[in-house]
Parts: C-alpha cells; sequence; structure tokens
C-alpha cells in the first residue's frame, strides 16, 4: 500500500499535541466539575490571568472549550467531554492516578457565584 492511501492521522495527533501542553490539561482538570470563572481557575492553578486566557483561547479554538457570558463574567466549560475520557487513558497509561489535587478557590471572590446575594 502506497503512503497515498494510508489514512490520515493529522486530526488525531492534532489533539494530542494540544493535549500535550500540562496547564492546558489542568484547565481541563479544573473544569471537570462544571463550569469555572477565570478567577476560579486562577485561584486553582496560580497561574496569571492573561497566561490563562492564552492557554483557553487556544483550546477554544479547538473546539474543547466554550464560554458564556454574565454581565463582565465570563464562565468556560468542556464542550467534548469526551476529552475526559482521553485524560483518563493518558493517566491510567501513565501509571498515574486520575485525581488531580487543585488549590482551593480564592477566599472573597467577587464573582456573582461566590459573592453573597444581597436582597
Amino acid at each position: 500500500m502506497s503512503p497515498n492511501n494510508l489514512p490520515t492521522f493529522n486530526p488525531q495527533a492534532q489533539l494530542f499535541k494540544l493535549l500535550a501542553h500540562p496547564n492546558r490539561v489542568a484547565i481541563l482538570e479544573a473544569l471537570r466539575g462544571g463550569e469555572q470563572c477565570v478567577c476560579h481557575l486562577e485561584a486553582a492553578l496560580g497561574l496569571r490571568q492573561a497566561y490563562l486566557s492564552q492557554q483557553i483561547a487556544v483550546l477554544r479554538e479547538a473546539g474543547i472549550l466554550q464560554d458564556r457570558r454574565d454581565g463582565w463574567n465570563i464562565y468556560y466549560h468542556v464542550a467534548r467531554p469526551e476529552v475526559f475520557t482521553v485524560l483518563d487513558a493518558a493517566a491510567v497509561l501513565a501509571g498515574q492516578s486520575a485525581a488531580v489535587s487543585l488549590r482551593p478557590p480564592i477566599q472573597n471572590c467577587p464573582c456573582p457565584k461566590c459573592a453573597p446575594r444581597s436582597e
């Protein structure tokens, strides 16, 4: 069979390239439990907002993440939950547990999810 008759594996290779960045994997793991605002991701991962935004943009462009705006706040969630199957398989192959220990959320977070509602 000639190389021209072989199926292309570029889409899979691009996915693995996307997931090869440790901070992108950390972002996905932080979002495993559901939607989060940037302030929570900053606290959980200990990353600066500008750097976090760059990595989120890469994941959004790939269609892995989506966002939702609520006033001034932007919340991110995983649009392709199948990615967790890939991450779990990678953890098993690497001999690690799928559980990830993240830093606790920041105290006094101003986002609407955390701020006490005044009625």
